[in-house]
């Protein structure tokens, strides 16, 4: 059982950072493949950042392309989201998800992921 845990969350105005980062402790860590996903007030869940377990190849939704970076530690047996030049548009519940042998073509799907956690909040104020 792999336990998700998530920090970093906050309020903050307009063009402002963040650094969220996700622990995932109870397995191997640099077997998985880590993902982000967020979920806005009132919308679906949608797929914001992955990383995987292999060669650490990134992908990104096109709305964080350029301001977000998705990182691992290994040894730390964490996964972080940098977030820059942050909008109200990205305010949401964000969770940090982990998956196993997940193929490329899957990566930006949310039921490809085993473990998730109970999320952090972004508040981006205008």
């Amino acid at each position: 059982q792999v336990q998700v845990v998530e920090s970093g969350g906050g309020l903050v105005q307009a063009g402002d950072s963040l650094r969220l980062s996700c622990v995932a402790s109870g397995g191997t860590f640099s077997t998985y493949d880590m993902g982000w996903f967020r979920q806005p007030p009132g919308k679906e869940r949608e797929f914001v950042a992955a990383i995987r377990r292999i060669g650490g190849q990134t992908s990104y939704a096109d709305s964080g392309k350029g301001r977000f970076t998705i990182s691992r530690d290994n040894a730390k047996n964490t996964v972080y989201l940098q977030m820059n030049r942050l909008k109200p548009e990205d305010t949401a519940l964000y969770y940090c998800a982990v998956g196993r042998g997940i193929i490329l073509s899957n990566i930006r799907a949310a039921g490809a992921y085993n473990s998730w956690g109970q999320g952090t909040q972004v508040t981006v104020s205008s």
